[in-house]
């Protein structure tokens, strides 16, 4: 499977290469990329250079200025022109982001579905007001606020979803009229590298899309400190969205930034109990449990706690792990051997402190899973809402039960973290679902639902999950900024 991705007539070439001002681009200095199902090396992809970065920028300012000038609904035909070319890809791609990110086909074929879908909600703002008037203080004059581009935006992308993301970033970046040079993960830059390839074959000018790869506080530095950088967008880390903020702090630049989450689901003990358990399974294993909005911590009322945790971890074992090639795997390997030994670590800390392992807790059983990244479904209860697993993001498939009491005490546990991006909440009452609504301090709240979210809304956290956000109408507002116009037309 991992072979076919390359060649002649594939989205990738013979070999891996950036794709600068519409050109491939190698470099002496490569980077490795492995299966993380297997741990073996996938590729060797190249590794910009400071020149690279320069010249990736001063490509997409100069087609940026010509992109500007064309109308909102020329821009829609070339975004759906990149659509159909997708479709035409969809599978390909989708193989990509199995071989070098590790998840299920099924999730990556949906993963490509949702890159599409991000480019349909961009291209929905092809008739869009772009613009107001605002009454002047005289007769015989206008005040006009346009919206216009920013120029050329840096978009870093993260690892779990490799593919969307540049799509949900690139889409209403070129909707709005800028350019955009991309850096991807170190870990998941072929899916990048294929989807600029995609924009090219469907006809994008050379120069509006770019992607030149390599390390995060290298490159990606490089990119936000850069004169022809207008605006920065990040998805990945708090980490990461910390040292950004500060990098672009001297050039007073537009930053976006989707960082990390913690999201709570909250059940009730007036919750549909079949529905809380499928949900909260279903929220929790999502690409491993590396996802932002994932369950990362379930806290159940105290009546509803043992039976919780018992038919959670039936279903739990249940879970098909294997190769994630295969169209009936549900779960597949974390993305890389640091990512494994951050989850192993947490939940070590957690059984030190005195947690009991309900299911799992290290690699599955059997010889296949001792090579590559493999974490097995894993249940903790006994657990202290000021532990580190609860506390901190695991990004794996890790749950930790929590029994409450009160309804102050579970929003105060809820909002105890540092996070602020997705929560969850069951129940059956009308006043406690709103009044959760109300008190937790969450850019997201889902009632007796799970995500993903839908594209068309706006996918944005508070506290250290970030600051603004790229789906619908508000988060094509970041990729503009506003001109006034005084025009005095009277005698």
């Amino acid at each position: 499977m991992t072979d076919s991705i390359f060649g002649p007539g594939t989205l990738l070439g013979p070999e891996p290469a950036m794709l600068i001002g519409g050109r491939r681009v190698t470099t002496a200095e490569t980077r490795s990329v492995e299966n993380p199902a297997t741990g073996e090396q996938l590729a060797a992809v190249p590794e910009a250079t400071a020149d690279d970065v320069a010249e990736a920028l001063a490509a997409a300012a100069a087609a940026q200025r010509a992109w500007a000038r064309t109308s909102h609904p020329r821009r829609a035909e070339v975004l759906a022109a990149v659509m159909a070319e997708l479709d035409t890809h969809a599978e390909e791609l989708a193989r990509i982001v199995v071989a070098e990110q590790g998840k299920p086909i099924t999730e990556a074929r949906g993963e490509i579905g949702g890159a599409r879908l991000f480019l349909d909600v961009a291209l929905g703002n092809k008739y869009r007001d772009v613009g107001e008037l605002v009454a002047p203080n005289t007769a015989g004059e206008q005040i006009a606020i346009r919206e216009e581009p920013y120029g050329v935006v840096a978009a870093i992308i993260p690892w779990n979803f490799p593919a969307a993301i540049f799509a949900r970033k690139v889409g209403p970046a070129l909707m709005a009229g800028n350019a955009v040079v991309v850096k991807p993960s170190e870990l998941t830059p072929l899916s990048a590298l294929a989807m600029a390839r995609v924009c090219q074959l469907a006809g994008v000018p050379d120069g509006l899309v770019n992607v030149v790869c390599g390390e995060g506080r290298v490159v990606g530095r490089q990119l936000v400190e850069h004169p022809l950088t207008s605006m920065v967008t990040l998805t990945g880390s708090t980490r990461a969205g910390r040292e950004i903020l500060a990098q672009a702090a001297g050039k007073v630049m537009a930053v976006s930034l989707e960082l990390g989450g913690k999201a709570p689901v909250i059940i009730f003990p007036d919750a549909d109990l079949d529905l809380a358990v499928g949900k909260a399974f279903e929220a929790r294993f999502w690409n491993c449990g590396q996802v932002c909005t994932c369950n990362e911590r379930t806290y159940v009322h105290a009546s509803l706690h043992d039976e919780f945790v018992a038919r959670f971890a039936e279903l739990a074992r249940g879970i098909r792990i294997g190769d994630p090639a295969a169209d009936d795997t549900e779960l597949g390997p974390k993305v890389s051997a640091a990512e494994w030994d951050k989850v192993k670590g947490l939940v070590d800390g957690a059984v030190a402190a005195g947690a009991k392992v309900v299911l799992g807790g290290d690699r599955p059983e059997g010889g296949r899973f001792t090579r590559g990244h493999w974490f097995a479904p894993t249940v903790l209860t006994g657990v202290a809402n000021d532990m580190e697993v609860v506390q901190r993001e695991v990004f794996g498939p890790v749950l930790p039960v929590l029994p409450f009491d009160g309804y102050d005490e579970v929003i105060d546990w809820a909002n105890s973290t540092d996070y602020g991006l997705t929560s969850y909440v069951f129940t059956e009452d009308l006043r406690t679902a709103m009044r959760a609504t109300d008190d937790l301090e969450f850019g997201e709240v889902y009632v007796n639902a799970v995500g993903p979210e839908q594209f068309q809304a706006f996918h944005s956290g508070w506290k250290l999950s970030g600051l603004g956000g790229d789906d619908g109408r508000h988060g094509y507002d970041r990729y503009v900024r506003r001109k006034t116009v005084y025009l005095r037309y009277g005698g």
